[in-house]
């Protein structure tokens, strides 16, 4: 899917209202995610997320006494960011393509790029994926997560009920199944599975640790 939906059509208070619908397991999902993510961080790490959107996670993190940083590329969505943020001193958002960053290498202890990001966004996952580790400083770590398989209903009822909002498109029953959702009004989202990562991590040079976190993640953990 072309990232310029989420900019065009899919960003700012229309992202987060995605969050607002979400149901009890879909809630549960996103909190396992977050918890797992903020397990892995260390007091006075360098964080940064890719693909930020509104600062959804960064919120939640940024009690961990962590620095933080967000890239996305819609505007819309890092200005409804800079007002949900108000007051949060440690997190710092910008406008930045993940897959082309604009930071010296080796500055982030962690990059996160979660919930199907690395799906959703659109971009070339090699390129995001080797950019992710560039910037991140040795002995650091790169998180990606997507969808885990068993998850599958619950992602369609939540992305059901977006529709249902008219956040996206009508939900193009023909085309959508295992694990790809289409939606009528060019809206297209897939998973990375576990194989896919090992093949991403391969790619650039780097060994893949996989988990499944709350049946409903897939993450991969890059050794940097």
């Amino acid at each position: 899917m072309s990232s310029g939906y989420y900019s065009k059509h899919l960003s700012g208070e229309r992202l987060r209202r995605c969050y607002d619908v979400a149901p009890p397991r879909v809630q549960a999902y996103l909190r396992a995610e977050i918890d797992h993510a903020a397990e892995r961080l260390r007091p006075a790490d360098a964080v940064l997320e890719l693909g930020c959107g509104y600062g959804r996670i960064l919120k939640e993190l940024a009690p961990r006494r962590v620095t933080l940083a967000g890239v996305d590329t819609s505007e819309d969505s890092l200005r409804v960011g800079r007002i949900w943020l108000r007051g949060v001193s440690n997190v710092h958002l910008a406008c930045m393509d993940a897959a082309a960053l604009g930071f010296s290498g080796g500055v982030f202890d962690v990059v996160l790029c979660l919930q199907n990001g690395l799906s959703a966004f659109g971009v070339d996952r090699r390129a995001l994926v080797r950019e992710a580790v560039r910037v991140t400083r040795p002995g650091g770590r790169v998180l990606l997560s997507s969808y885990a398989r068993a998850f599958w209903p619950h992602r369609l009822e939540w992305f059901r009920m977006q529709a249902a909002e008219g956040l996206i498109g009508a939900i193009d029953e023909s085309a959508t199944g295992d694990g790809v959702i289409v939606c009528r009004d060019g809206f297209r989202a897939r998973t990375i599975s576990a194989e896919e990562f090992e093949t991403l991590a391969a790619a650039v040079g780097r060994s893949a640790t996989l988990n499944e976190v709350d049946a409903s993640s897939v993450f991969c953990e890059l050794a940097v």
